[in-house]
């Protein structure tokens, strides 16, 4: 879950309306990942096979997916130069609920897409990492429960070109 930090403005009506101060807070509700894709139609069809999203917009040049309340947002790259950049420097978290059950899932695809096993982190997170048609590495992962759990060998993701 994501702690949101509040931010408070005061507001001062001008005099004409009636001095006073309000206060009014800015919540941030969702924060979207937008990514440069390739090939949209494949890159649909990863999220939502593998990682269990549905389309909720889909155009050749935009789409986007949810899960959960949650959105990522792809845009059409716009030439393989931009691809060329993209590929291998973009990562993105996904947190879950839910994750050894999610593992067994996603591992049915460790002949189709690069896969790292489900493992434990130093910093309290479970998480396996699979990289997507676009080459952004996305890691999936739930906050360790007080309750040891098996954790098959880590093995680790082939290195990037």
């Amino acid at each position: 879950m994501v702690s949101c930090k509040r931010i408070r403005l005061n507001v001062a009506i001008p005099p004409e309306k009636g001095a006073r101060n309000v206060t009014t807070v800015a919540t941030a509700k969702r924060i979207s990942p937008m990514l440069a894709v390739e090939n949209m139609d494949d890159t649909i069809a990863f999220y939502q096979n593998v990682l269990g999203f549905t389309p909720t917009m889909k155009t050749l040049e935009y789409s986007i997916i949810e899960r959960d309340g949650q959105t990522i947002h792809f845009m059409k790259a716009a030439s393989e130069d931009v691809m060329k950049c993209v590929r291998g420097h973009t990562e993105i978290y996904i947190e879950v609920s839910g994750v050894h059950v999610l593992w067994e899932h996603v591992k049915t695809f460790k002949d189709r897409y690069r896969i790292r096993d489900l493992f434990d982190r130093e910093y309290g997170m479970t998480e396996f990492h699979i990289g997507d048609p676009n080459g952004c590495l996305v890691f999936v992962g739930e906050t360790m429960s007080t309750r040891a759990r098996p954790v098959e060998n880590p093995s680790r993701m082939p290195d990037r070109n």
